[in-house]
């Protein structure tokens, strides 16, 4: 165990990195909820479905950003 505070450890020292297709399974996991989550909202909390379709935008980005994607010419 280490005996530096943990703000001061680094990532690499917990060896529980995810890699990208773990990352994206999770992200797109969490966006399958979020759909549910928006789904079920009431029509009328329109704050709440903002903040659902701005999370959800958000979740998608990250979740492409993490896929390899050819190069063009």
């Amino acid at each position: 165990m280490s005996r530096r505070p943990e703000s001061e450890r680094s990532d690499w020292t917990d060896l529980d990195l995810l890699t990208r297709e773990e990352a994206h399974g999770r992200l797109l996991t969490e966006i399958a909820e979020t759909d549910v989550r928006l789904a079920a909202l009431d029509a009328s909390d329109e704050a709440g479905r903002d903040l659902l379709r701005s999370r959800l935008r958000a979740l998608r980005e990250a979740a492409e950003d993490l896929i390899d994607h050819p190069k063009k010419d």
